[in-house]
């Protein structure tokens, strides 16, 4: 049974830095995107930031310049680096991954930047 398990998150001030990671375990043949979306309060969940298997990359508006998306094939793990954090990034941040043409999400992990 594949799994995504993210750590990271956490509470930080505004302007500061907090990294991500999420790593996808199991019988895994092959994984397409790998992604993070978040979710505030309120609103709909949405698309942070996206990675292929070969590398390129996709950021939502608001997160472009500040966030950093990557991943590490051998270990089935990818990142999100996240500097000059705003209040409004505020959100349940939860890590998306296409393996073996299967839709996989993490359970979310919180973060809370504070003005």
């Amino acid at each position: 049974q594949v799994q995504l398990v993210e750590s990271g998150g956490g509470l930080v001030q505004a302007g500061g830095s907090l990294g991500l990671s999420c790593a996808a375990s199991g019988i895994i043949l092959s994984i397409n995107t790998m992604a993070w979306y978040r979710q505030a309060p309120g609103k709909q969940r949405e698309l942070v930031a996206i990675i292929t298997n070969l590398g390129s990359t996709n950021y939502a508006d608001s997160v472009k310049g500040r966030f950093t998306i990557s991943r590490d094939n051998a270990k089935n793990t990818v990142y999100l680096q996240m500097n000059s954090l705003k209040p409004e990034d505020t959100a349940v941040y939860y890590c998306n991954a296409k393996i073996d043409y299967f839709n996989y999400w993490g359970q979310g992990t919180q973060v809370t930047v504070s003005s």
